[in-house]
């Protein structure tokens, strides 16, 4: 397992560009006809949810003053 110390302000940028990235490829996949390549977006749109959570989990953790 990796570990990365992050600061909140990182947190929250990371947080963003997942949340953005989630939502481009959630058009991105409804938008796709091959069924393999829609499977891949499949794919990395879950492993992309799971690294959101971690980070909003992680947000969580922190102390309120940093």
């Amino acid at each position: 397992m990796l570990s990365v110390n992050l600061t909140r302000a990182e947190i929250q940028i990371l947080t963003q560009l997942l949340e953005n990235c989630i939502s481009d490829l959630r058009v991105e996949i409804s938008n796709t006809d091959n069924i393999s390549y829609k499977q891949m977006l499949k794919e990395r749109r879950d492993v992309m949810n799971k690294l959101h959570q971690a980070l909003i989990d992680a947000q969580e953790e922190l102390p309120l003053a940093e």
